[in-house]
């Protein structure tokens, strides 16, 4: 077992020192050193998450080629899983970056199986609790006052997603605490073999069996269990898991109220993000011709999520984590800094790409001209938004890497519900501008949370955890 630790200020205020001046005076420099290891860090973490993230993408796309109305209820039903499933399990994995992260780098390796099961334990239960949920997708919809035929596809499309919620709790759970500990390439192979795989049972099961349009959500489930299935084994035979995983513990049940300090929190900011893009897709099933509203926002928030998916390889939150940890500060606020201007480079280079193929883009969700001609007039908004999500992913991860949580949450509640949305409600009925309207209102909650955590990050007091396993709570005081 291991002591505890005291909670110590990393960031010292003391005249004459440098570590505040590097914040300011370095910012515009760019690093090539600390960009190559980051860039070494980051990049098998973007594959890895892409990856990942293509298994439910590939499905909505092979759905969304039988027709409209399969796009748009395939498309509805990924947002309400996500908003109502996903985004709540990637929150509540959240936890593990910050306790892994800083036990990894702590070299408290005993602590981070234990947390690992705690992470998994709560992710099941509230599977549980999502899949009763899903059950009843359709009628909850048309209680969102959502098209009822469109309602119709996304709930057999979001019941076929029930058996791989209980794996996709697991899997990100096991993905944080092998990426917390640098291990990243095999993480790469498997996440590789997993999408092919998807890509063959998609097609069989939509193609070549009666199941057709909900065999699309079902591949996405099996695949996910697969997923589960290779990291498993990886996690039981891989030496570089020896120290930190030593087998099933009831140990970790006494954990469980622990993780919950940091993962309910983290949950709550992720979901409230989540929502806020979510909600977009309801409002535009409220306006005229819903089919081609619902589907033209959802595939926005779909091209941002792979966006977003990407530049979170470059919060490296485990390796802030390490860094703080280690005691270097100069060094972690250099991280930092360089993780921003990489992913403004990474948004650039997405921005480009989205400007020249935004037809071929969008053509992968549908064969509608009209869908397609709709998009692309949506292009510019979308490479604002693209931009500014890049920055505050970054931020973002930070936050999770250093334990400051409970901060975001009401950064996240003030600026997309109490700025975005309204702004987009107005923009969208008031005023008439349609999924323009709504998206600029979207544009406008991520500025002020991009600026608000901007803020917040260079001003901060740093601090590292107290990991304790004599039953002590854990000092969550980041700020």
């Amino acid at each position: 077992m291991m002591g505890s630790h005291r909670s110590t200020s990393l960031l010292e205020h003391s005249a004459g020192r440098g570590d505040d001046a590097a914040w300011g005076s370095g910012w515009w420099r760019f690093d090539a050193g600390e960009a190559k290891r980051q860039v070494q860090f980051s990049l098998p973490m973007i594959l890895t998450n892409t990856f990942y993230y293509a298994i439910r993408l590939v499905s909505v796309m092979i759905a969304g080629h039988l027709g409209e109305l399969e796009l748009a209820g395939a498309t509805l039903a990924n947002c309400w899983s996500t908003v109502t499933g996903f985004a709540l399990l990637i929150g509540l994995s959240g936890a593990l970056e910050t306790l892994c992260g800083q036990g990894f780098g702590a070299k408290l390796y005993q602590t981070l199986g234990i947390h690992l099961q705690a992470s998994c334990i709560i992710s099941f239960i509230f599977s549980i609790l999502i899949s009763v949920l899903w059950y009843f997708t359709e009628p909850i919809l048309i209680l969102l006052h959502q098209d009822p035929d469109i309602s119709r596809y996304a709930a057999l499309y979001t019941k076929a997603l029930i058996p791989g919620i209980f794996a996709y709790g697991f899997f990100k759970n096991i993905l944080c605490f092998l990426q917390t500990q640098t291990i990243l390439l095999s993480l790469v192979v498997f996440s590789a073999i997993a999408l092919a795989i998807h890509f063959g049972v998609a097609y069989y099961l939509v193609h070549k069996t009666a199941l057709g349009f909900e065999g699309a959500s079902l591949a996405a489930s099996i695949s996910m269990w697969i997923c589960v299935l290779l990291l498993t084994l990886y996690l039981s035979f891989s030496k570089r898991c020896e120290d930190s995983w030593e087998g099933f513990s009831r140990e970790s049940f006494e954990y469980i109220a622990m993780n919950l300090k940091l993962a309910l929190p983290s949950a709550a900011m992720k979901c409230l993000e989540y929502w806020a893009f979510e909600i977009l897709v309801f409002l535009a099933g409220l306006m005229k011709d819903a089919e081609i509203t619902t589907s033209l926002i959802a595939m926005c928030i779909t091209t941002e999520s792979i966006a977003y998916v990407i530049s979170s390889g470059l919060s490296a939150a485990a390796r802030l984590a390490n860094l703080l940890l280690s005691g270097n500060t100069h060094r972690a606020k250099n991280a930092i800094a360089m993780s921003v201007k990489l992913s403004v480079i990474l948004a650039i280079t997405f921005v480009l790409a989205l400007a020249l193929g935004h037809n071929i883009w969008a053509g992968l969700f549908s064969e509608s001209r009209v869908i397609i001609d709709n998009f692309a007039s949506l292009t510019p908004l979308l490479a604002v938004s693209v931009m500014l999500d890049s920055i505050q992913c970054v931020l973002s991860g930070v936050a999770r890497g250093c334990g400051w949580q409970h901060l975001v949450v009401y950064v996240n509640l003030a600026t997309f519900y109490l700025i975005g949305l309204p702004l987009a409600v107005l923009f969208g009925f008031k005023l008439k501008l349609n999924t323009k309207g709504l998206w600029i209102g979207l544009i406008c909650g991520l500025s002020c949370q991009c600026l608000t955590l901007l803020i917040i990050t260079s001003r901060a007091k740093w601090t590292r955890l107290n990991f304790s396993m004599d039953g002590d709570d854990e000092n969550l005081d980041a700020i």
